[in-house]
């Protein structure tokens, strides 16, 4: 059974930085494309970042294309989202989740999720 646990979550400024983090377990972690995703309240998932299986494809939502950025330690079943130059409308939970595939970025194409955890940016 797969578990997607994040962390990293909190309150920071506007103008401030968070690390996101995500451990996985349950099936082969480096096979597997990986995904953070955020929601806030009254509003829909929406798609944050994606990085394929080996880390070597990245997408970014418009919205915080260069500002955050996703990695991955396929030793440590981890995955990161570095996330700069925070901006209020940033607040919401952000969701880790795993895909079926090797390379995806449409929520439709990811099968786990994580519990999510909060962040909040204020201005």
């Amino acid at each position: 059974q797969v578990q997607l646990v994040e962390s990293g979550g909190g309150l920071v400024q506007a103008g401030g930085s968070l690390r996101l983090s995500c451990a996985a377990s349950g099936r082969t972690f480096s096979s597997y494309a990986m995904g953070w995703f955020r929601q806030a309240p009254g509003k829909e998932r929406e798609f944050v970042a994606a990085i394929s299986w080996s880390g070597g494809i990245t997408y970014y939502a418009d919205s915080v294309k260069g500002r955050f950025t996703i990695s991955r330690d396929n030793a440590k079943n981890t995955v990161f989202l570095q996330m700069n130059s925070l901006k209020p409308e940033d607040t919401a939970v952000y969701y880790c989740a795993q895909s079926r595939f090797q390379v995806a970025a449409g929520l439709a194409e990811y099968e786990y999720w994580g519990q999510g955890t909060q962040v909040t940016v204020s201005s």
